[in-house]
């Protein structure tokens, strides 16, 4: 039996992450580290108390994260610039090393930014295989390709 689908609503600051890993935490730390990194990141570009919508649902022999947002301007662009001694930056880089795929869907009111993470059946639910990343998809955002092979959200 499949996991019924997740629904967080939360303003976007930096205590709002820590209750999202404690939310998720059924479902492994890696998707615990995507959904910290995308809520993260609404804060640092779109600004700390930004009203976010966090999705989680699971099917497919995938779990899919979904992190939603009023902004429809500020994208996510994974750039790999980040030297050892920066304090930021890889947040993108983190989330497409653990991914099967990821992308952003634009909308008039704002965007989704989503992943999806490999899983499988234990104990009657789908739970995340620790460590499971995978050849990548990348998001197209209006004919702009972020990353070779990535796709919009479908």
């Amino acid at each position: 039996m499949s996991r019924p689908p997740l629904t967080l609503d939360l303003l976007a600051t930096p205590a709002a992450v820590s209750g999202v890993r404690r939310a998720l935490g059924d479902y492994g730390v890696d998707l615990q580290l995507c959904a910290s990194e995308l809520v993260t990141n609404v804060i640092r570009h779109v600004g700390e108390g930004t009203p976010v919508t966090v999705r989680v649902s699971c099917g497919g022999g995938r779990t899919r994260l979904e992190v939603t947002d009023p902004d429809p301007r500020a994208l996510p662009v994974l750039c790999g610039t980040a030297t050892a001694d920066d304090e930021s930056g890889r947040g993108l880089a983190l989330l497409d090393a653990l991914t099967l795929r990821w992308g952003v869907g634009q909308r008039p009111g704002g965007k989704t930014v989503w992943c999806e993470l490999a899983a499988w059946r234990s104990e009657g639910c789908d739970r995340l295989r620790p460590g499971q990343g995978g050849s990548h998809e990348v998001p197209v955002v209006h004919g702009e390709e972020l990353r070779r092979g990535i796709r919009t959200n479908p």
